[in-house]
C-alpha cells in the first residue's frame, strides 16, 4: 500500500473526500508534494503559520530546546524556561489585566478553560454564544458552537447556554444576573469573516460589566496579527477578561492557551486544588517554537504591511462571479452565489497550484488567511490563479 492508501486506511477521517496531497517540504509561503509541484499556501494551516512555514528561528529554537528537554512534569508544578519566557513576553505586549497566561494543547482547550474559569469567577452558570461562531469542537466548546448541524449528532451537551444573533442589539437584554459569561469571536471568521459593529460591541462590554458577567473575546483565529493588529480587539475599545489563543500562538506546534487576570486565575489553585489541569498543555517545545515565532512577528514590519496586502488582494478580486469580498486585514473571504461554485474555483486553483478551502459556516466562501509575509508578487499571482480558475470554470 502506498502513503495514500495508508492515510486512509489508518488515520481517522473527518470528510468523505480528503485532499490527501502528500506534502514533504513547506517552507515559507510554499507548500511542495511528493511529485515536487508547489503550492502557494493562501490558508497557513488555518492561520497557524503566521511567520511562514518553518521559519529559521523557530526551527532553530525548536532544535536548541529538545536537546535541553521534552517533557518532564504536569503542566505548572515546574519552572520551565519557555513556558515562562513566552507568558512573560505575551504579557508585555497585552493589556495590564491580561497577565496572568494557562498554556493548552490546543485552541479548544484554551475554551474549555475559560468556560470553567468563568464559573469559578462567577458562581454562574448560563453562558451566550454566537450562532455561526466557532470555539472548538470538545463537548464544552461543541456545546457553544453557533450551529445545530454539528451539535445535534452530539446531545446531550452542556445546557443553560444560549446561542443568540452576533451584531443583534436584542443580545443586551438577555445579559442578567444569571450570567456567568459572553463569548465571541473578535471577528466572526467561520461565516466568512464577520466582524463585530463597534458600538455593538461596546456595549455588549458594558452590560456584561454592569452585570457581572465575564467578556471571553476568541482570538484563536485573529491573534498575532491576522487582522492588521497584534491582537485583533485592539480595533476596538473593549479589552476582554479572558483571552483565548490558539493556532498561531505556536508557531507551527500545538499550542493554546486562555489569559486571564492573576486575581481570576488563582481561583484555580484551592477548593479544589488543581482546578484545572493539563499533562502537556504549554509543552516546552512548543513555547519554545511560539516565543520565536512571536519575536520574529514583533520584529518585522509584517503586521503594518496588512493594509496595503489586504488593499492589493481587494482590487485584484474583481470579477462578476464574485458577489463579494469580506475582509478584515489577512482574514479573506470570496463570496460566490454557492458552495457548488466554490468548491469548482477550488479545485481549480488546487490543481493550479493554489492552496485554498471553504469557511465552516461559509461553504459560498473561499478563504484567504495566508502567512503575514506573502509578497506582494504571491498576492499577484494568488489573485490571478483564482481569477483564471473562475474563468476556466466558465463562471
Amino acid at each position: 500500500m502506498n502513503q495514500r492508501q495508508l492515510f486512509l486506511q489508518h488515520i481517522a477521517q473527518t470528510s468523505p473526500a480528503p485532499l490527501a496531497i502528500e506534502i514533504v517540504k513547506a517552507k515559507g509561503t510554499r507548500l511542495t508534494d511528493r511529485s515536487g509541484k508547489q503550492y502557494i499556501d493562501l490558508i497557513a494551516g488555518i492561520s497557524v503559520c503566521n511567520v511562514g512555514h518553518c521559519h529559521p528561528k523557530v526551527i532553530k529554537a525548536v532544535r536548541k530546546q529538545a536537546g535541553e528537554y521534552l517533557h518532564v512534569l504536569v503542566y505548572g508544578e515546574l519552572v520551565e524556561t519557555p513556558q515562562v519566557a513566552y507568558a512573560s513576553l505575551l504579557a508585555e505586549h497585552l493589556p495590564a489585566s491580561l497577565n496572568s497566561v494557562y498554556f493548552t494543547n490546543s485552541g479548544a482547550e484554551a475554551t474549555e478553560g475559560a468556560m470553567k474559569l468563568a464559573k469559578r469567577v462567577t458562581g454562574r452558570t448560563q453562558m451566550i454564544a454566537f450562532n455561526q461562531s466557532y470555539h472548538g469542537s470538545t463537548q464544552g466548546a461543541l456545546s457553544l458552537m453557533g450551529d445545530e448541524y454539528w451539535r445535534n449528532a452530539y446531545r446531550p451537551l452542556l445546557p443553560g447556554i444560549l446561542h443568540l444573533e452576533y451584531n443583534d442589539r436584542s443580545v443586551f437584554e438577555q445579559i442578567t444576573s444569571q450570567t456567568a459569561c459572553v463569548i465571541l469571536e473578535t471577528v466572526q471568521a467561520e461565516k466568512g469573516v464577520n466582524p463585530p459593529d463597534p458600538d455593538w460591541l461596546a456595549e455588549l462590554h458594558k452590560r456584561c460589566k454592569e452585570k457581572g458577567a465575564l467578556l471571553i473575546m476568541d482570538e484563536i483565529q485573529t491573534g498575532f496579527g491576522r487582522t492588521g493588529y497584534l491582537w485583533g480587539f485592539q480595533a476596538y475599545t473593549v479589552v476582554p477578561d479572558i483571552l483565548l489563543l490558539g493556532k498561531a500562538l505556536g508557531g507551527g506546534m500545538p499550542l493554546g492557551a486562555f489569559v486571564a487576570a492573576k486575581s481570576m486565575m488563582d481561583l484555580f489553585t484551592l477548593n479544589p486544588v488543581l482546578g484545572h489541569i493539563t499533562t502537556f498543555g504549554g509543552h516546552p517545545v512548543s513555547c519554545a517554537a511560539g516565543l520565536a515565532a512571536m519575536k520574529v512577528l514583533l520584529k518585522e514590519k509584517w503586521i503594518q504591511k496588512i493594509p496595503e496586502k489586504e488593499a492589493l488582494f481587494k482590487k485584484l478580486l474583481v470579477h462578476p462571479a464574485i458577489i463579494a469580498v469580506r475582509s478584515k486585514g489577512l482574514l479573506i473571504a470570496v463570496e460566490f452565489e454557492s458552495f457548488e461554485v466554490n468548491k469548482r474555483v477550488i479545485d481549480r486553483c488546487i490543481a493550479n497550484g493554489l492552496l485554498t478551502d471553504w469557511f465552516l459556516f461559509g461553504a459560498n466562501c473561499l478563504r484567504i488567511a495566508p502567512p503575514l509575509n506573502i509578497s506582494k508578487k504571491e498576492i499577484k499571482k494568488a489573485c490571478s490563479t483564482i481569477l483564471k480558475a473562475i474563468n476556466d470554470e466558465g463562471l
